[in-house]
């Protein structure tokens, strides 16, 4: 696979690589097949084993990046094959920010789009602690409170001064805001490879990579849930409209937010939480074709 350095130049970003920091919910979802491919280029080759692949979402807090503090959602549509490995495909990007929406659309080649994230936390009663979690207690990995803290993230794209609810997020509050002595799990270095492009607003594809440095722990998987506008609506869901996956691409805009959020609603397995997050993402490539290597 031949790539080359792409000739854009960031906006108010500044030269890469660029870096963001704060904490982030990294959930991973089973995709149904049909669904993801909907996103995906047909000259790339999903990853995916009995009609489902790996995707999910990457729920983000930044307090320092190039656009300042803002909060972002990237919904992940499953995984594309680029051997020896394999890139995650964003379906969706919502992100807090008008410069990020225009950076990430002009440079990175996502599907970004301007969104308000309103956000409430809340305490609510812990379930009788079993012997296990007395004896995390009484090693100082878990805490003694009553009481947990939940924060209820309510994610509102904007769009041409339109607002419209995509989804509600229940997670538990970040090890850093239930004690700043708690436990936030190892320290941590990773690369996420992704491709991205092939948008109205950059046509080539791309592909880059995330280093991530952070403190890790599995924690329990957010609850997602539909907005009441759109639990009225759910003839609309891909759920109920596989036979339209195939069109998704060049459908409107509302039938791409839905299937989106289809993969929100999916099946979570897993859900890790960073913490004392440090994001270095280094300027795409242009990618002349995908791998069709079967999996």
């Amino acid at each position: 696979m031949e790539v080359k350095d792409t000739s854009c130049t960031p906006l108010g970003y500044g030269e890469p690589p660029w870096i963001f920091k704060g904490s982030a919910l990294y959930q991973f979802h089973l995709v149904k097949a049909e669904t993801a491919r909907s996103f995906i280029p047909k000259d790339c080759r999903l990853v995916e084993a009995f009609g489902y692949t790996l995707g999910g979402f990457f729920l983000a807090s930044y307090d320092d990046s190039p656009a300042g503090i803002f909060d972002e959602l990237v919904v992940i549509a499953g995984l594309v094959w680029n051997p020896p490995t394999s890139c995650a495909w964003a379906a969706r990007v919502l992100v807090g920010s008008n410069e990020a929406c225009l950076h990430g659309r002009k440079v990175v080649g996502l599907p970004s789009q301007v969104a308000r994230f309103s956000k409430k936390i809340r305490a609510l009663p812990q379930t009788p602690e079993s012997k296990s979690s007395s004896f995390l207690s009484w090693i100082g990995l878990r805490t003694s409170s009553n009481y947990r803290n939940h924060m209820d993230v309510e994610v509102t794209e904007i769009k041409n001064q339109t607002a419209m609810s995509i989804c509600n997020i229940n997670v538990n509050a970040t090890a850093s805001q239930q004690d700043s002595k708690g436990w936030m799990g190892p320290f941590i270095k990773m690369s996420l490879p992704n491709f991205s492009g092939r948008t109205k607003y950059n046509s080539n594809l791309l592909k880059y990579s995330c280093q991530i440095e952070c403190r890790v722990r599995a924690v329990q998987p957010a609850k997602v849930s539909r907005p009441s506008a759109l639990n009225a609506d759910k003839e609309n869901s891909s759920e109920d409209h596989s036979s339209n996956v195939e069109s998704v691409s060049r459908a409107p805009t509302g039938t791409k937010r839905n299937f989106s959020i289809s993969v929100m609603l999916s099946k979570p397995i897993l859900a890790l939480e960073f913490n004392h997050l440090k994001m270095r993402v280094e300027a795409p490539t242009t990618v002349t074709a995908c791998s069709q290597k079967t999996t």
